[in-house]
C-alpha cells in the first residue's frame, strides 16, 4: 500500500538480470554461500564474509536500491560495524547526526532526552539516513569488492530444497530460470521471507492494531536534527506523531490512525495531505512543501525461535520483526550480519565447527529478546493497545507537565549495544575485574594513539578491531611475553586469523607491529587493566574473555573451545 509522488532528490541507478554459464539448467558452478536479499542486512553479511575472503552469491528480486526511508536511524554500534565493512564515509558525510530528541503532551513539552556522547567517542550516537543511502553506500562497498561478491538482479526464489549437506535453490529471473547449489544459504529476504515461507516456518509473538501512515515529504527547514514525538497533538488529536529530518531537506513524519480509520482511505493524498499541513502549522514551519512517498505500518514483535535451521541461517526481518519505536529494527540486523558473517566464514574456512553457528542462534535470539522487551515497552506506550494502556499513558504525560521525575517513563529507550552475557563462547569471568567491559559486551571507547613501524596517529580503541581474535595486552615497559609470540605462530600455521595489540601507559615509538598509547590513561583505568591484563576480543568487536595475568595457553584454550 505505498503511493509514490514526486521522485526522491536521489537517484537509483537500475540494474539488469543476468544468468550465470549453466549446465543442464543449473548454474555450472556449486557456491560455498548464497545470500538471499540485497538490502542492508544481505549487503552487510556480503561485506563481512569479503572481510575474512569468504566469496558469496547475493541474490535480489528488484533492480535497484529501495525506494522510501523505511530503515532511518542508524545507531553508533551500526556505524562502527560499517566501517569495519569499508563503508562509514557516505554515512557519515551524508547523515545527520542527533543526540537526542523532545516529546510534547498536547503543546508543552514533557521531556528533553540526550543519548549518551563523550570526548571519548569517536561515533555520533544516531544519524539520521534514508534507507536507499544506506543500501547505496554498502552497495557501492560490495561493487569494490566483485572478486567475492556476486550480485543478481531481478532474481527470485521459487523454491529451496534444504538438506543435510546444503541447498538447491530455483531462482526466476525475466531472462531465464535457473537452479543453484549451495553450501549455506543466508535468508536476508525481509518480513515476507520467501526462504522463511518455504521451509513452513512462522513468526511467533505479538502483532499490535495500531497502525501509522508513514509520509517523506520535501521541506527546507533550519530547524536542527533531533527526534520529535507528539502526544495528543492539536494536529492530530488523541493519537502520536513522531517527525524525522533525513539528509536533503526529506522530513519523515509517522502518525496514527484512530480507530475505526480505513487503512485504503488513510493513505489517500486527500487525506494525508490535510493532516500533514496541520502538523506543519503547529511545529512553525511555515515553508512550502510537497509529498513524496506515502505508506501504512502495523508494529509487530515477532521472532522465529530459532535463526539457524540445518544449511540455513536467518537475519533481519526475515528472522524478527521489531517495532520502529527505539529504531531496533535495521541496527538489529546489522548485528546479526557482524555476528554471523564471521561464524560463518569461519566454518567455510574450515577453521571451526558447524557448531559455531548454534552460537549465532543463541546470541542473536537472546538479542531479539531483549529488543524486543524494550520495544514493546515503547510500542505500549505510543500505541496504546488498550483502554487501561490510554488511561495510564495519559497520567503519566498529565504529570510530566509539572513532575519532572515521571518522565523517564516516557524515554523511547533507544538501541544500544548488546551484550551477550549468556554466550556459550564466554569465558567465565573469574578474575575479580571492578570495571570494563564483560565477557560478551563490546569494547567501550576511548581514544588512543597508535604506532605503526615506528609511525604515530591518533585514533580509537576500536580502531583495534579487524577480520580475526585481538589479544589486547596491557603492558608497562618491554613487550607482551615471548609465549605470546610463539601463540601467534601457532595459530598462524593452524590458519586461525589473531593478532597481538600491545596496550601501553607510554609511547613505544619503535616498537615493531602494531602498538596502541593510552595516552589519555583512560582505558587503563576503565577497563581495571594493570600490566599483564588481557582481553580477548572477538572479529565482531566483543569480549570473549579477559584475565589479569593471562598466559598464551589461556587464550589457545579459549579461541579452541570458541570454534570447536
Amino acid at each position: 500500500m505505498n503511493k509514490q509522488f514526486k521522485p526522491y532528490p536521489f537517484a537509483a541507478k537500475q540494474y539488469a538480470a543476468r544468468v550465470p554459464q549453466l549446465q543442464q539448467g543449473a548454474d555450472a558452478q556449486r557456491h560455498a554461500v548464497t545470500i538471499v536479499g540485497g538490502g542492508p542486512v544481505g549487503l552487510a553479511v556480503a561485506l563481512g564474509l569479503a572481510n575474512h575472503g569468504v566469496r558469496c552469491v547475493l541474490i535480489e528480486a528488484d533492480d535497484s536500491v529501495c525506494y522510501g526511508s523505511r530503515a532511518i536511524c542508524i545507531s553508533r554500534r551500526s556505524l562502527e560495524i560499517i566501517e569495519r565493512l569499508g563503508a562509514v564515509e557516505g554515512f557519515l558525510k551524508t547523515g545527520l547526526p542527533w543526540t537526542g530528541g523532545r516529546s510534547f503532551y498536547r503543546d508543552t513539552e514533557v521531556l528533553h532526552f540526550t543519548m549518551p556522547q563523550d570526548e571519548n567517542q569517536k561515533l555520533p550516537p544516531m544519524v539520521n539516513l534514508a534507507q536507499y543511502h544506506i543500501e547505496q553506500f554498502l552497495l557501492d562497498a560490495a561493487e569494490k569488492r566483485a572478486d567475492l561478491i556476486d550480485i543478481r538482479w531481478q532474481t527470485r526464489v521459487k523454491s529451496i530444497d534444504s538438506r543435510d549437506d546444503g541447498a538447491t535453490l530455483q531462482l526466476s529471473t525475466p531472462i531465464g530460470d535457473y537452479a543453484l547449489d549451495t553450501d549455506w544459504v543466508l535468508a536476508c529476504d525481509g518480513g515476507r521471507s520467501t526462504i522463511r515461507e518455504a521451509l513452513g516456518l512462522e513468526l511467533q509473538g505479538t502483532s499490535y492494531e495500531g497502525r501509522y501512515v508513514i509520509v517523506d515529504i520535501e521541506l527546507q527547514s533550519e530547524r536542527p536534527t533531533e527526534r520529535l514525538a507528539y502526544f495528543d497533538p492539536s494536529s492530530n488529536p488523541g493519537s502520536t506523531v513522531l517527525v524525522h529530518k533525513q539528509p536533503d531537506n526529506v522530513w519523515r513524519i509517522d502518525y496514527q490512525l484512530r480507530d475505526g480509520e480505513d487503512a485504503e482511505q488513510a493513505v489517500q493524498p486527500d487525506n494525508v495531505m490535510p493532516r500533514v499541513q496541520s502538523l506543519l502549522d503547529m511545529m512553525g514551519e511555515k515553508g512550502a512543501w510537497s509529498p513524496i512517498w506515502i505508506t501504512i505500518y502495523k508494529a509487530n514483535a515477532l521472532t522465529l525461535e530459532r535463526y539457524r535451521y540445518n544449511r540455513v541461517m536467518f537475519a533481519g526481518d526475515a528472522a524478527h520483526l521489531v517495532p520502529i519505536f527505539g529504531v531496533r529494527g535495521a541496527n538489529s540486523g546489522i548485528d546479526d550480519a557482524d555476528n554471523i558473517a564471521w561464524k560463518l566464514a569461519f566454518v567455510v574456512k574450515g577453521l571451526a565447527s558447524p557448531g559455531l553457528l548454534d552460537s549465532y542462534s543463541d546470541e542473536r535470539v537472546a538479542a531479539t529478546h531483549e529488543n524486543l522487551s524494550y520495544g514493546t515497552k515503547s510500542t505500549e506506550f505510543m500505541a496504546p493497545p488498550s483502554f487501561a494502556f490510554e488511561l495510564m499513558r495519559k497520567a503519566v504525560l498529565s504529570l510530566a507537565v509539572k513532575h519532572p521525575h515521571v518522565r523517564s517513563l516516557i524515554n523511547p529507550r533507544q538501541t544500544s549495544a548488546i551484550t551477550y552475557a549468556n554466550s556459550p563462547l564466554n569465558v567465565a569471568d573469574r578474575d575479580g575485574f571492578a570495571t570494563g567491559p564483560v565477557p560478551g559486551a563490546v569494547l567501550a571507547e576511548y581514544p588512543v594513539t597508535i604506532a605503526e613501524n615506528g609511525r604515530a596517529r591518533e585514533a580509537h580503541l576500536t580502531d583495534l578491531v579487524t577480520p580475526c581474535f585481538t589479544a589486547l595486552c596491557f603492558i608497562d615497559e618491554g613487550d607482551v611475553s615471548h609465549g605470546f609470540a610463539a601463540l601467534s605462530e601457532s595459530l598462524r600455521q593452524r590458519g586461525v586469523p589473531f593478532t597481538v595489540v600491545p596496550v601501553s601507559a607510554r609511547l613505544h615509538a619503535q616498537a615493531t607491529g602494531v602498538h596502541a598509547w593510552d595516552h589519555t590513561g583512560r582505558v587503563f583505568e576503565r577497563y581495571d587493566a594493570k600490566p599483564g591484563t588481557v582481553y580477548l576480543v572477538r572479529p565482531d568487536g566483543h569480549v570473549l574473555g579477559r584475565w589479569r595475568n593471562a598466559s598464551a595457553a589461556d587464550i589457545d584454550a579459549a579461541i579452541v573451545r570458541a570454534l570447536a
